[in-house]
């Protein structure tokens, strides 16, 4: 008999109260379910009680700032959260349990330390990073193991993400890429006061030294006096590195706009509001979400040549790639975009057409159709018992 997934648990270990790539990916995912009608439950950390309603959210734990790959990831290290998360698996009985990047935190690491609560269940990851959590590190490769032979699938957001997590923990892996909701992107507006001629160059992520900001902030200031009619805007959480702040202050560039973080309502019209898209990313880059979403929009690329992103976007086709940290390399392909209307237009017609094989309903049904082959070779296997 056939068997299908009907009762979900999707973990993260990341703070939910925060966006987050692996979290957007967790919202999604549960919002496919729900509209399949299947009982999808949201096991995360949260640091604010205020954060936006999420039908059946289970708060677990609170998160403490990480350092990790370059980045600060915010998960729960509590030990006490073992008991109580044991108690939920075996009170929901949940078809699928599915832990999104499963040794980054305690949540996520709790649902493989204890027993199996029924051999009905199906425990599923997926590995989203391309640098991964210190765990990786610090860990022996054999007690890593022990856990991640508790695992009944694998999943990888990427040849790059499945790569990485190979070097570890070497086994069968499915990729599935990350998900956008195209329409969305599409189907709104950008900010009138943007749209007074100039040319919009939008810088959109976290303000982390692996964005690479500071090299765009370089070419944009070389780019700045031969195209007077240029604007820089950048939006993302953090603060800007030393480096980045220094040029600021040298060179002093004009029409420069810091936004900080935004909601996805007004990340969605910045997009809009863009006439370039630039992710000048240096390196440990995963899978190009960002790309996804500037495609979703109809905004044209300029991206570093990173594993990750090349993986997304073909160079002359859907966006101009450059050389990570070449600033007269980033500078020289932002300047035919500045240029050139038509091959803007371009890039945004191909990758509109490209982004099409990313929508959450696609990505989700390929999810559900790796949990019910995984639940039918867990019981194929039951049988021969």
């Amino acid at each position: 008999m056939e068997r299908y997934p009907e009762k979900i648990a999707l973990f993260s270990p990341y703070d939910f109260a925060l966006p987050g790539g692996v979290n957007e990916h967790v919202t999604n995912l549960h919002s496919q379910f729900l509209l399949r009608g299947l009982q999808s439950s949201i096991v995360a950390p949260v640091s604010s009680s205020t954060m936006p309603e999420i039908p059946n959210f289970i708060a677990m734990g609170k998160p403490l700032p990480i350092p990790t790959g370059g980045s600060v990831a915010r998960v729960s290290l509590s030990v006490w959260l073992r008991k109580k998360i044991r108690n939920l698996l075996k009170d929901e009985n949940f078809d699928v349990i599915h832990l999104h990047e499963p040794f980054a935190g305690a949540i996520t690491l709790s649902a493989l330390l204890p027993p199996d609560v029924s051999q009905d269940t199906a425990r599923v990851a997926t590995f989203h990073s391309y640098g991964g959590s210190q765990l990786y590190k610090v860990v022996a490769k054999k007690i890593l193991r022990i856990y991640s032979d508790r695992l009944d699938g694998r999943i990888a957001v990427s040849e790059v993400a499945k790569e990485f997590i190979c070097r570890y923990l070497p086994d069968e892996y499915e990729v599935i890429p990350n998900g956008v909701n195209v329409d969305s992107f599409r189907n709104v507006g950008g900010f009138p006061h943007l749209k007074d001629g100039k040319v919009n160059i939008l810088f959109l992520s976290r303000l982390e030294n692996r964005k690479g900001l500071r090299y765009l902030l370089m070419a944009y200031c070389d780019l700045k006096w031969k195209y007077p009619n240029l604007r820089l805007i950048i939006v993302g959480m953090g603060d800007l590195d030393a480096e980045s702040s220094r040029i600021l202050g040298e060179r002093n560039p004009q029409d420069v706009i810091l936004v900080g973080g935004v909601s996805m309502e007004l990340k969605l019209k910045y997009f809009k509001s863009a006439d370039i898209f630039c992710a000048p990313a240096t390196g440990q880059e995963s899978f190009g979400i960002v790309l996804l979403e500037a495609m979703a929009s109809g905004t044209p690329i300029v991206a570093s040549r990173i594993k990750g992103f090349t993986q997304v976007v073909d160079h002359e086709e859907n966006a101009l790639l450059c050389a990570p940290k070449d600033v007269p390399d980033l500078a020289e392909a932002l300047a035919r975009l500045i240029e050139d209307p038509k091959l803007r237009v371009l890039l945004s017609e191909h990758g509109q057409a490209a982004v099409e094989t990313y929508r959450w309903e696609y990505v989700s049904e390929k999810i559900l159709a790796y949990y019910q082959r995984i639940l039918n070779l867990n019981a194929r296997k039951m049988s021969y018992v």
